[in-house]
């Protein structure tokens, strides 16, 4: 019985294994304006293909189960958590992350105004709270203090700076506005 049970953990093993390396797949996305195509498999996380396979750090892991908002990104200008986005969903998709928010080597306003108002402690979660507010920007480029409020409610920092990280999305919205306007 026991010899038994051992070949079959044996087979289901080498089966899972067998498994992982013939399930790859080519996937091709734009990433801060560049095309990427990467084999890879298909469930792993949006957050660990630019992390790991495209080594782009900006982007951080919190709690792997998009409740924090670490991980946010923007996916054809819709702020996502990248930990929640499997691999084989991204074809075709417009990807940003913090590294492609400046410009020309200038910061964009959002990352102006967080250093300004001090929006930060420790800086883990500012990456996917400055992706948060460029993606509720762009969706209402004069937000009052409540929508603010209210469309960062989902993202988490624990150094419990978001009096002057609301600050910074208003100085912002203000300074994006003024840019916009001829």
């Amino acid at each position: 019985m026991k010899e038994l049970f051992s070949n079959f953990i044996g087979d289901f093993l080498a089966f899972a294994n067998f498994k992982k390396i013939t399930m790859k797949q080519s996937v091709k996305f734009k990433l801060n304006g560049q095309s990427v195509s990467l084999d890879v498999h298909g469930e792993e996380s949006l957050l660990t293909l630019i992390r790991v396979y495209l080594d782009q750090t900006g982007t951080k892991y919190g709690c792997g189960i998009g409740e924090c908002g670490a991980c946010t990104v923007l996916i054809n200008s819709e702020a996502i958590r990248s930990c929640m986005i499997f691999a084989e969903d991204l074809d075709g998709a417009d990807i940003l992350t913090i590294e492609g928010l400046s410009q020309n080597g200038e910061l964009h306003p959002l990352q102006k105004a967080f250093i300004t108002h001090d929006a930060l402690q420790c800086g883990y979660c500012t990456s996917g709270m400055i992706m948060n507010a460029y993606g509720l920007l762009m969706q209402n480029p004069a937000p009052t203090r409540e929508e603010i409020i209210v469309g960062m409610d989902a993202n988490l920092c624990r150094c419990g700076a978001y009096n002057r990280i609301v600050d910074a999305i208003q100085t912002a919205s203000k300074e994006m506005n003024k840019k916009v306007k001829l």
